[in-house]
């Protein structure tokens, strides 16, 4: 396990009783409060091990994402847009006992990565989430931040989603439990979502749309790519797949976003997922861009997520 780690000192540490409303983090598990104690494994962390509390009581923003370096990059962006008077050398890996995931906090925000796909997406949230609920976080705004492919958009636009949707163009997030299928909502918070693009027409030359987010389970034939080991269908077959998916309203595709929302959702965390396109899956399968663009790309979520948290701290640029 982890050191037990000292509470924030910085000056970006809120009171938690100067926030307005009593929007706890909720778990839907009756036997955690019967367990005399709770091991969050894949973080490092425990309840009998660490003062949940005292470590992660102020948090009010959660970012994660599925790199962990991108989310140690962002880490260090957010120390300095918010002008902490701690030291980035300060900055440690909160689960660096653990070669799962990674974790940093930055006054109020977490920093998480959470790998790719459903599964490991949906073992880091059942641990931050209890981790939330055992620190006592309240009115929590949880974001994903990361890359994805467009559909029909230039690369380089970021997609604030509106709705999260399956394979079949469907918003829910169905999971087999036990040997029965369970079918979840993947209802993203509206008004979040206007808040972030609203937040995007005040930094230039940064093109930001609504739309829907697809989730797939597989990154090549599950997408449409005709590059993987496999692929059993035509290029006309995968292209009008693409092309009934934009005109459904799907504007991007990644592999998070469903089991994201649901989970969000029914724990009462207020979500939302922004991610920036790397290309245009009706042009090409593969990246082509040079890496200083693509580069430029994956900093423009961390741009517009540091906005809105500097404006809902009442910080100005």
């Amino acid at each position: 396990m982890a050191s037990i780690l000292p509470a924030s000192n910085t000056s970006m540490r809120s009171d938690r009783n100067k926030y307005i409303g009593k929007g706890f983090v909720h778990v839907k598990n009756p036997y955690l409060d019967s367990m005399d104690e709770d091991i969050l494994y894949h973080l490092d962390l425990g309840t009998k091990t660490h003062n949940l509390p005292a470590m992660f009581g102020d948090v009010k923003f959660v970012c994660v994402g599925g790199s962990p370096n991108r989310m140690k990059a962002f880490a260090l962006f957010m120390h300095k847009e918010l002008r902490l008077e701690d030291s980035e050398e300060d900055i440690k890996d909160i689960c660096a006992g653990t070669d799962r995931y990674c974790m940093y906090k930055i006054g109020p925000v977490l920093s998480i990565s959470h790998g790719m796909g459903v599964p490991s997406i949906s073992i880091m949230l059942h641990e931050l989430i209890k981790l939330l609920y055992h620190a006592r976080c309240c009115d929590v705004t949880i974001i994903r931040i990361g890359t994805s492919g467009g559909i029909g958009i230039a690369p380089g636009s970021v997609v604030i989603t509106d709705k999260a949707v399956d394979s079949f163009f469907k918003p829910q997030f169905e999971q087999v439990i036990l040997d029965d299928t369970i079918t979840r909502s993947t209802e993203l918070d509206k008004e979040l979502a206007e808040e972030l693009l609203n937040c995007s027409k005040e930094i230039p030359d940064f093109p930001t749309l609504i739309g829907h987010t697809m989730c797939t389970h597989d990154f090549y034939e599950g997408q449409g790519r005709l590059d993987g080991a496999l692929c059993s269908f035509s290029r006309e077959k995968g292209l009008d797949y693409l092309k009934r998916a934009y005109n459904a309203g799907i504007r991007n595709i990644e592999m998070e976003c469903t089991v994201f929302a649901a989970m969000c959702r029914l724990c009462g965390l207020k979500a939302a997922v922004v991610c920036v396109t790397l290309l245009n899956r009706l042009e090409c399968d593969q990246i082509n861009s040079p890496h200083d663009v693509l580069a430029e790309y994956q900093k423009r979520p961390q741009l517009l997520i540091a906005k809105f948290i500097k404006q809902r701290l009442g910080l100005h640029d």
